[in-house]
């Protein structure tokens, strides 16, 4: 799970060199397509000021005549959704599931940045609690790429949609064993001063645009303990799902789809999957 957290704000792909660009920005073209698409990499959790598109984004977005994200951000029920999926089930607590010790370091790491503990939180599952984690060690009220992205399209009357829904998204994690996660919690609000640095230097090869840096560091990360298994299904298998929908809706009309920068390289990634299937897909840097 700590590699799954990772994940979350956008690690890099852990594969081969494919489709390893230093770029963000992907136009997509060729096989029939009347007008470009476009790919972008986000990162899911950014305080405001690191939060900037290119204008070369800006025009792609403006290009384009809709809008995908990892999730329909327009959908009304993705809020209530989201939070009934985020509770843990038959009334469990996420103190049922470490040691006194435990309790002790994410409650105080909790009560002192968020200003709300395990009395408050205790109720929700851990991925839930990863955003009020990182806001705590980034020091900041996070901005969203997808929110950005969503209120961009709506300035436009574009429509947004969404590769996969919430369920799907969520049931991921939940394949992790509930201890695990917690564990991971733990160790984050236990060393919170090398997660930062994890997350700084991340950050910095991101808006270098550095795409192999950025799966040099994940690779290189004390938090790199995730399963094979679980970063298939959270990166190949959701990419390998996403490609018909992206070739669909690519057919149907010009779309900017923004998703997090970790699905873009690799040998399984998107870019180098629309490239099999014979697109055009040429980095915009």
């Amino acid at each position: 799970m700590k590699n799954a957290i990772l994940a979350i704000l956008l690690t890099g792909v852990f594969s081969t060199a494919y489709g390893q660009e230093k770029a963000l920005l992907y136009e997509v073209s060729g096989k029939g397509l009347s007008q470009s698409s476009y790919l972008y990499g986000t990162f899911h959790i950014v305080c405001p000021a690191d939060l900037k598109l290119t204008p070369a984004t800006a025009r792609a977005v403006s290009a384009s005549q809709q809008v995908y994200l990892e999730l329909d951000m327009d959908d009304p029920r993705l809020k209530t959704a989201a939070m009934e999926l985020m509770m843990l089930p038959d009334g469990k607590n996420l103190k049922d599931f470490m040691s006194a010790a435990d309790r002790a370091v994410l409650d105080r790491y909790l009560t002192q940045t968020v200003g709300a503990g395990l009395a408050q939180l205790g109720g929700l599952k851990p991925l839930a609690l990863v955003a009020l984690i990182y806001q705590g060690i980034l020091g900041c009220q996070p901005a969203s790429y997808d929110q950005t992205f969503a209120q961009m399209a709506g300035n436009t009357r574009k429509p947004v949609l969404g590769l996969e829904t919430v369920e799907q998204q969520i049931s991921i994690f939940d394949k992790v064993p509930m201890e695990d996660q917690v564990k991971a919690l733990v160790e984050t609000a236990r060393r919170p001063e090398e997660a930062r640095k994890e997350i700084v230097t991340l950050m910095a090869a991101y808006k270098a645009e550095d795409l192999p840096q950025l799966m040099k560091l994940s690779k290189a990360s004390e938090f790199n303990t995730e399963s094979p298994e679980f970063m298939e299904d959270l990166l190949a298998n959701r990419n390998a799902n996403w490609i018909p929908i992206i070739e669909r809706a690519a057919r149907n009309k010009p779309t900017f789809f923004a998703f997090g920068a970790a699905h873009l390289g690799g040998e399984e990634g998107v870019v180098n999957l629309l490239r099999a299937k014979g697109y055009a897909v040429k980095a915009i840097h």
